[in-house]
């Protein structure tokens, strides 16, 4: 309810707003901000570092994704192009007789390959029981 000022002949209201309890109120969570900052401790993200493998794998098989999406499969010297549906046959076959995990696959695609691609051959080969798989990237300098 407006007070009402009584001067003169006249009464009339004061159209003005109470500010005080806004600003006790403000001081109030000022001071309990201030009192609890420092108490809550910043959440630590565990980040994986680079290098920080078990070992060094024995042999690298590499597959290269292309500008066009085609791939193709480097396992030592040879070079052999490959579809989707054998690249996990083709790389399960050349692990074969060895330890497992001693065979790291290292997907290398195009800078202007779509993401779902890579995502999908990596996909196939999760699938297919690959341990160990990579992605080959370029140092920024």
């Amino acid at each position: 309810m407006p007070s009402v000022a009584s001067r003169g002949r006249g009464r009339r209201t004061i159209n003005e707003i109470n500010m005080v309890p806004f600003i006790d109120v403000m001081l109030v969570l000022l001071i309990i901000f201030m009192v609890t900052a420092p108490l809550i401790t910043p959440s630590v993200i565990n980040l994986p570092s680079v290098g920080k493998g078990n070992r060094q794998p024995d042999e690298r098989v590499e597959v290269v994704i292309n500008k066009d999406e085609s791939m193709q499969l480097k396992s030592g010297d040879r070079t052999s192009p490959i579809g989707s549906a054998q690249l996990a046959q083709a790389v399960l076959a050349t692990q074969q007789g060895k330890a497992p995990g001693s065979v790291a696959v290292v997907i290398s695609a195009d800078r202007s390959v779509k993401y779902e691609a890579v995502v999908k051959v990596m996909d196939t080969l999760q699938r297919a029981g690959v341990q160990r798989v990579g992605l080959s990237v370029q140092v920024a300098r």
